[in-house]
């Protein structure tokens, strides 16, 4: 895990590590999540549950279980680690881009994930009405990009699993990469 000197402040920690196949990368923690300190971690949210459906967790985990993700190659974290709440709420000042292509260069992560329009918009600095779900054509910092409907009960109205279930296809079918 993560636990460099600048990610004290964090309100749930990265979970980070060299040679990840896939980081998830989110918003900012949710004010649930932020209290439990723990990555999608409101009852409501659908993470856990479509991680399991489409195959790419071997059971159900539980929100303080995600530690476990690394067993599986996967790692998590978000544009905005130091604040909590709705995408809509969050002060401009909140994104940190620049750090998270930092952590891209740092890990090289085979693909990168993002679990909101909002997150990659904030990163990207496209407008989130022209992104498209599924992988991307561009890629970031050397990182292969996906862009996955938000399993959050806000976005509950636009949540579609086939993105979900094509992104741990291609996971499956990629090649594992050599350290």
């Amino acid at each position: 895990m993560n636990t460099s000197p600048d990610s004290s402040d964090y309100l749930v920690p990265d979970l980070l590590e060299p040679g990840l196949r896939l980081v998830f990368c989110g918003t900012a923690p949710s004010r649930i999540s932020a209290r439990a300190r723990a990555y999608y971690a409101n009852p409501q949210n659908r993470f856990w549950g479509t991680l399991f459906k489409v195959e790419l967790t071997p059971r159900l985990f539980a929100p303080h279980e995600y530690p476990r993700l690394l067993e599986h190659k996967i790692g998590l974290t978000d544009v905005a680690k130091r604040h909590s709440g709705v995408d809509s709420s969050l002060p401009g000042e909140a994104f940190a881009p620049l750090e998270l292509r930092l952590k891209l260069v740092t890990y090289r992560p085979q693909m990168l994930a993002f679990t909101s329009k909002r997150a990659v918009g904030e990163v990207l600095q496209v407008p989130t009405g022209r992104l498209e779900y599924g992988l991307q054509t561009s890629r970031l910092e050397d990182t292969a990009l996906w862009v996955l409907p938000s399993t959050s009960p806000l976005g509950a109205n636009h949540f579609q699993l086939t993105p979900w279930l094509e992104l741990a296809q291609w996971f499956r079918a990629c090649p594992v990469p050599e350290l």
